[in-house]
């Protein structure tokens, strides 16, 4: 059986990659890798006519990425049909070279524009609710109690379609090893950064022989996770 054909990123105006293009990534895939191995966003939006850049939590479906971000939906009830930009950056280490002016950053990182709305359904609601839940902690959602109603309506949630979006990508050691500074005799590398879950927590106001479930005990021994 033959592959489908692999899907490609928007080319638009914003999208377009003009510095560093060999870190450009325009495969499909590549986005939905960076949007899979994190759960915190920043959301860039016009309050006010003032920018501001808000940390939130998303999840995604893989067609449209739910945000948590109340500040936004004030702003966009405001302003209707406002565009936001939405930023995933995973830092996976220093590079440091032989001259300071080489210096850089292994990283994976994806910007994701468009127009969001507001999600008023009650059940799309939930099922963006589920999707953000399970980005951070996958089986959370069947283990704790669902939102009320009441809960619900007190949620702002945003949906962004993911149409247009950029990626980019940084690996490897330092461009310099093979210049000028490669005389100088200076060490040269990567200091890598791995962001790891520790063991969990209880509340202290647990009763006592309440364990973690196994889902959160499985995240927290398993595979270093970056960003």
């Amino acid at each position: 059986m033959t592959a489908p054909p692999a899907r490609g990123l928007s080319q638009t105006a914003r999208t377009r990659h003009r510095r560093l293009r060999e870190q450009g990534r325009t495969d499909r895939a590549a986005l939905d890798a960076v949007l899979a191995e994190g759960f915190l966003c920043h959301l860039g939006v016009l309050v006010d006519g003032t920018p501001l850049v808000v940390p939130t939590v998303y999840g995604t479906d893989g067609s449209t990425l739910y945000v948590h971000g109340s500040v936004a939906s004030r702003s966009l009830t405001a302003s209707p049909g406002a565009e936001v930009c939405v930023t995933v950056t995973h830092v996976d280490g220093l590079v440091l070279a032989r001259s300071v002016f080489e210096h850089g950053v292994n990283y994976r990182s994806a910007m994701v524009f468009g127009t969001p709305r507001p999600v008023t359904d009650p059940e799309e609601k939930l099922a963006g609710l589920r999707c953000l839940t399970e980005q951070a902690a996958p089986g959370q959602w069947d283990y704790a109690r669902r939102p009320s109603r009441k809960e619900l309506a007190a949620t702002a949630l945003l949906a962004l379609p993911l149409d247009e979006a950029s990626v980019k990508v940084r690996t490897g050691p330092p461009d310099d090893g093979d210049g000028p500074d490669a005389a100088l005799g200076l060490w040269a590398g990567v200091l890598p950064l791995h962001t790891t879950w520790g063991p969990p927590e209880a509340d202290p106001l647990l009763p006592a022989g309440l364990t973690p479930p196994a889902h959160l005990t499985a995240r927290a021994t398993g595979a270093p996770r970056n960003g």
